[in-house]
């Protein structure tokens, strides 16, 4: 699979990168079908916010050119993505003038189980909290520690993916998804402004819904109104959606809306 380095075939990262020492930068993981990236837009839209937040001056354009001529040569797969400050030197403080570096991996197309999309997966409930960073929150940042620590926590294949909630308790989304759920005919998905990962198939989601007439939400979610949910599924921009079929003891039937949406994303992710 190739790897490139600041649009150059390479391997190789110097020691001194602020990506290595500090998690100084941020990350898209983008799908790619016949040689084109999915989403490209959306990826690219979070991108500029995220280093517009952490005072990162990227050529976007440089980088959209980067990424469809990588995506050309990868053909299908995952192609991801990862801007660092670049090199530094000891201490915090970011180097003037900083000098970003674009690192793009390639990666082949996930085998998840079929069962995941057809018959639903089933939540682990994590402990793991995830701390609230409101400047940090919605961006994908380098930091995924409190991820790999929630990951940790379980090893069996009976659990797809973990529920995480935040400090204060509030439903948040799956360690590698964002989450939705339907109540009363209405669509709601957690608020991101505190912390979590607004991803892009999420943001897509939601465009499709509105576009449909269907009433969406984004709002304070609590656990126990997650439990009384009339359906519930899981998205990203690799496998589109996943139903939830259970949380420990409780359990819901996939529903009509998810399938829909469901059909939505393998559409987008297919085409």
């Amino acid at each position: 699979m190739p790897s490139w380095i600041d649009g150059q075939p390479l391997e190789w990262l110097s020691v001194k990168d602020r990506g290595l020492a500090y998690g100084d930068g941020l990350f898209e993981t983008v799908a790619v079908r016949a040689g084109s990236p999915v989403l490209l837009d959306r990826h690219l839209a979070r991108l500029g916010e995220g280093c517009a937040r952490l005072l990162i001056d990227l050529d976007l354009a440089l980088v959209r050119a980067e990424l469809l001529a990588f995506s050309r040569e990868l053909g299908d797969g995952v192609a991801k993505l990862i801007v660092t400050r670049g090199d530094g030197l000891r201490g915090y403080a970011p180097p003037q003038p900083a000098v970003p570096r674009r690192i793009l991996q390639g990666g082949a197309k996930p085998a998840y189980p079929a069962g995941n999309a057809a018959l639903g997966v089933r939540l682990f409930p994590c402990a793991t909290r995830l701390a609230e960073q409101p400047l940090l929150a919605g961006i994908k940042h380098l930091n995924r520690l409190e991820q790999v620590l929630a990951r940790a926590e379980w090893q069996d294949a009976e659990h797809a993916e973990g529920l995480m909630l935040d400090a204060s308790g509030r439903v948040i989304e799956g360690v590698y998804s964002n989450l939705f759920l339907l109540k009363g005919g209405v669509l709601l998905t957690p608020d991101l402004a505190r912390c979590g990962v607004a991803g892009v198939m999420r943001a897509e989601l939601l465009a499709q819904a509105e576009r449909q007439g269907l009433p969406c939400q984004v709002g304070d979610i609590a656990l126990e109104a997650l439990l009384q949910a009339d359906e519930v599924f899981l998205c990203n921009s690799l496998y589109g959606v996943w139903p939830v079929r259970a949380l420990q003891r409780h359990q819901w039937s996939v529903g009509p809306l998810t399938r829909k949406l469901q059909v939505i994303a393998r559409d987008l992710l297919d085409s």
